[in-house]
């Protein structure tokens, strides 16, 4: 027998960026509908695709976007680092209001896109795990640590499940050497957010997003009861990148912080 679709209606935000173009596509076997949206202009709807346009720091509009679905993967948001006023929007006001509206239309599972930069500060030589502190590169990092706060706070005081995934790169193939400890194959992206909604007990675990690669800074040991194994390994792009580009200097950015070039970014001003 032929598995359905774990979810009838899957909400997309984000979905004009680049995970969210990718997820667009590959995700499509999850739901019956998938509900995509973003602030940003959106190729037409398929069959089965409904397109809601949606600035997240609007508190009815994404109660109105929430409503209705089983399942929301939230990769809307600022995704570099900027201007405080457009993270504070957005990252901050925007998962908020998102928390809430979930709360009040039946708190279907999230998968929460937080991102490496919330450990950013750590050195590439030590090994983190979920219980590992904080250490953000930047304001955008600080707005992931608040988001994975307020995912920890709706599921303590409420019961909200929330998949945390501190993504890597998830990029088609590795860009440059640093990558090749943070890389994320889109594929295993998706298995990934196919086994939280598939899970019977999700709960609020912390995940790092990075495929089985042989170079690897992150344990995903306590989140063993997924049943996630990521299959694509980075270390075959390794000849690629020696032959087209010059390894940073050890005392790089790239070379000594988790987080690479984030930690060198300023405080723009607004």
């Amino acid at each position: 027998m032929t598995e359905g679709p774990l979810l009838n209606r899957l909400l997309i935000t984000g979905a004009a960026g680049q995970l969210g173009r990718m997820a667009r596509q590959k995700a499509r076997p999850l739901a019956r509908h998938i509900r995509l949206s973003d602030v940003a202009d959106l190729a037409p709807a398929d069959d089965h695709e409904e397109i809601v346009s949606c600035d997240l720091g609007d508190k009815e509009a994404v109660s109105a976007l929430v409503e209705g679905c089983d399942g929301i993967l939230h990769l809307g948001g600022i995704s570099v680092e900027d201007h405080f006023s457009k993270i504070l929007n957005s990252n901050i006001v925007g998962v908020f209001n998102l928390y809430e509206a979930a709360r009040h239309h039946g708190m279907p599972r999230i998968i929460f896109a937080s991102s490496n930069h919330a450990i950013g500060f750590h050195k590439q030589d030590v090994q983190l795990d979920a219980s590992a502190m904080m250490r953000p590169d930047g304001l955008y990092g600080v707005s992931k640590c608040y988001g994975e706060n307020m995912a920890s706070l709706y599921h303590d005081k409420f019961g909200q499940e929330t998949l945390i995934v501190r993504i890597g790169s998830c990029t088609p193939e590795p860009r440059d050497h640093r990558m090749l400890a943070t890389w994320l194959s889109e594929d295993d992206f998706i298995s990934l957010i196919t086994c939280a909604f598939r899970a019977p007990r999700l709960g609020c675990p912390v995940v790092y997003g990075a495929s089985n690669n042989d170079a690897c800074w992150w344990d995903n040991g306590a989140a063993k009861y997924l049943g996630w194994c990521p299959k694509d390994n980075s270390e075959e792009f390794r000849t690629k990148l020696d032959r087209e580009q010059q390894r940073p200097d050890p005392n790089d950015a790239r070379s000594l912080y988790q987080g690479g070039v984030f930690t060198e970014d300023p405080i723009y001003p607004d």
